[in-house]
């Protein structure tokens, strides 16, 4: 008896760690994912030179991934309902393999955009099967925790993405730089292949179950609160480096050094939320935005003193970069049978989300002032918080 307990015993720890290298490889994929998102951001000038466009014309490279990824979202998940999970995993991954070298070898701007939208592919697809696939993956009590490891991957690439494509860029060049994503895009696909389980599909999704998710009152709460936090993150964050260098007068290589804290605050953050989440879901939820608006205050009050600022900004960076397991953490425990719908509906928000915070944001920049931008994001942030107490005791 005491031997086939050991074995049993021996069996579920060698199948929780290959669970764990599931996670942790999908990990990367995030990585990659929003890596690739924006590294166009760091590379827009040579994109531009060498495709014969304005530097406006390569900002789509943005845009396009962005309605492709809502489009995905929404869509993506009916369309292949009936697909074991890994294989559309798979599926992705590879979706985004042929974007780098779509991208990398690109004659004109028209193959260029193409590239661009197959990125958006993979990023609305992935992201709004991520929580109901880490949900198979990772026991109840563990979810938070492999959300958080899951979001660790976007950390490192939201602090890398933007250095490394510029120090890449003048390197080897934009198209390199690209080149250089599609054999770690590979990589990733082995190692799934190697370590994710077989998941057949368990529910068929639709569109109309997307949105008939809107009738369940707390979930809709929910969705407002995230929608508002998003937006009110990105009205600020998007124009963060017209701030520091007109109102804080930062240098572009200290200012470098700020974006660098406020990144390595998000990784700080993103390692401590799995376990506040798991155990203060509630907390999470309404003290990070709440924090947020705050620290948006401060900054308009504080925005000329150059080491205050700097120090503001890795605490925003501690308390934005979590949103996501925070609320994706939620969604699981409101609609534990319905993730991958959710899922959808998330990601598509998120996307329209960042495009409505730097739309809003740059108008009030352009027209009333910096000031307004941050001051818009501090009442958005402070309606999150408000919104996300009453989903939170609902839930």
């Amino acid at each position: 008896m005491s031997i086939e307990l050991t074995l049993n015993e021996t069996s579920l720890r060698e199948d929780a760690a290959t669970r764990w290298s599931a996670v942790t490889c999908l990990s990367l994929l995030t990585f990659l994912l929003v890596g690739l998102e924006f590294l166009p951001v760091s590379l827009l000038t040579p994109i531009a030179r060498d495709l014969s466009v304005s530097e406006g014309q390569a900002g789509l490279a943005i845009t396009v991934s962005g309605v492709f990824a809502v489009v995905t979202s929404l869509f993506g998940n009916a369309l292949l309902a009936k697909i074991d999970r890994r294989s559309v995993v798979l599926l992705y991954t590879a979706v985004l393999v042929a974007s780098s070298l779509a991208v990398a070898l690109a004659p004109n701007f028209l193959v260029f955009l193409v590239g661009r939208s197959l990125v958006g592919v993979s990023i609305g697809g992935f992201w709004s099967l991520s929580t109901a696939i880490l949900a198979r993956l990772a026991a109840d009590r563990d979810l938070p925790k492999a959300i958080a490891l899951l979001q660790g991957g976007t950390a490192f690439a939201l602090v890398l993405a933007a250095p490394l494509g510029s120090f890449l860029g003048g390197l080897i060049g934009w198209r390199d730089t690209f080149f250089v994503t599609a054999p770690i895009g590979i990589a990733a696909l082995v190692w799934q292949l190697a370590v994710l389980p077989r998941m057949p599909a368990t529910s068929s999704v639709s569109v109309a179950v997307i949105f008939g998710l809107l009738r369940n009152r707390t979930f809709a709460i929910g969705m407002a609160a995230t929608g508002l936090a998003f937006i009110g993150q990105n009205a600020l964050s998007i124009y963060l480096r017209p701030f520091l260098e007109g109102v804080t007068g930062l240098e572009l290589n200290v200012l470098s050094m700020v974006l660098l804290g406020l990144g390595a605050g998000g990784l700080a953050g993103t390692s401590v939320i799995g376990f506040v989440a798991r155990r203060h879901l509630l907390l999470a939820l309404v003290g990070l935005p709440a924090a947020l608006a705050v620290l948006a205050l401060l900054l308009i009050a504080l925005g000329p003193f150059a080491a205050l600022t700097a120090s503001l900004l890795v605490m925003w960076g501690f308390f934005s970069t979590p949103l996501p397991v925070a609320w994706n953490t939620w969604m699981a425990a409101v609609v534990p049978g319905e993730l991958e719908e959710a899922g959808g509906l998330q990601v598509a928000l998120i996307q329209l989300a960042i495009a409505g915070g730097a739309f809003a944001g740059g108008i009030l920049f352009d027209s009333a002032g910096w000031w307004s931008t941050f001051l818009l994001a501090a009442v958005l942030l402070t309606g999150s918080a408000v919104l996300a107490a009453i989903a939170g005791r609902r839930a």
